[in-house]
């Protein structure tokens, strides 16, 4: 896709998509293939960071060595974000993590926010907002605002989810069009009831094994 949409395409992601998209999948299962697709996309997403170079020694030779430049930090949105920061933490193990709790209403589907953890003042240069599933996209675009708000600018914002619909992603880049968006694949339908088909079910209640409450 264009406009800074990204959709991953490959095998070993196709896989993993289609096994979590059944409902035999055990919550096990489901939580290993939210955290490897989740590794995949940071993997792609993060292709473009800025390096720097530094000095070091093998026990063989001195080299010239690269890290990663920006500070990065990511905004998982409650509960199913959690699900990805895993996969994260372990490309960038020295990341922050701000939750933000955002939920959607049942009969509106708008979003209502309930929690944040961002500091008064950003520290970090780079924010991946970590949210599995783009249905309305009125979720996304609540934590997109509120880290804008914080004072990170659009274009050091990346949003990287499982799943979105072709509307959730149009309306998510007309708010926002320059944003960055890093995506394992996008279903055509989004129901009447704001449900994308035929999508995964309920991310969060899949990841913790919470189906039975509903």
């Amino acid at each position: 896709m264009t406009d800074n949409v990204h959709v991953l395409s490959h095998p070993l992601v196709n896989a993993r998509l289609s096994k979590l998209r059944q409902t035999s999948t055990t919550p096990k299962e489901f939580r290993e293939g939210i955290h490897d697709v989740s590794l995949m996309l940071g993997i792609e997403a993060s292709r473009d960071l800025e390096e720097e170079t530094f000095h070091g020694e093998t026990p063989i030779a001195k080299f010239v060595g690269s890290k990663i430049k920006p500070r990065i930090g990511f905004t998982p949105i409650l509960r199913a974000g959690i699900g990805m920061t895993d996969a994260l933490l372990n490309l960038f193990p020295s990341a922050s993590v701000y939750h933000l709790g955002i939920f959607r209403e049942k009969v509106s589907l708008q979003p209502v926010e309930y929690y944040s953890k961002l500091p008064s003042t950003p520290p970090i240069d780079m924010c991946f907002v970590l949210d599995p599933l783009i249905a309305t996209g009125g979720t996304a675009c609540a934590a997109l605002n509120m880290v804008l708000d914080w004072g990170i600018p659009l274009q050091r914002i990346k949003l990287l989810c499982i799943l979105a619909s072709q509307d959730g992603l149009k309306r998510v880049k007309a708010e926002f069009p320059g944003l960055e968006v890093w995506v394992a694949t996008v279903d055509p339908i989004l129901t009447d009831k704001g449900l994308i088909s035929p999508g995964l079910g309920d991310t969060g209640d899949r990841l913790f094994n919470t189906l039975r409450d509903a």
